[in-house]
């Protein structure tokens, strides 16, 4: 399973929008393609809701399955059809 953790997001500590923005923009979404992919929460900073949205957005067109949460205890959120 691969992971996209929100902790490599942050700047200085923070979740900026634009600097968010950007970052997503960058990815390579097709590396994702038929992967079991988990969205990892973030221990040092809270996360606003609609940045989990953009990633879960983004991943839907590629992964196989989106999970939320940590590995032993992920929820899944999405399943390809």
């Amino acid at each position: 399973m691969k992971t996209i953790a929100l902790d490599d997001f942050l700047t200085e500590g923070i979740l900026i929008e634009k600097k968010f923005r950007q970052n997503i923009s960058q990815i390579n979404w097709k590396e994702y393609q038929n992967e079991n992919v988990l969205i990892k929460g973030c221990s040092q900073a809270p996360i606003p809701t609609w940045a989990y949205l953009i990633i879960a957005s983004n991943l839907a067109k590629y992964a196989r399955k989106i999970y939320f949460g940590e590995a032993r205890r992920a929820i899944e959120i999405f399943k390809q059809n």
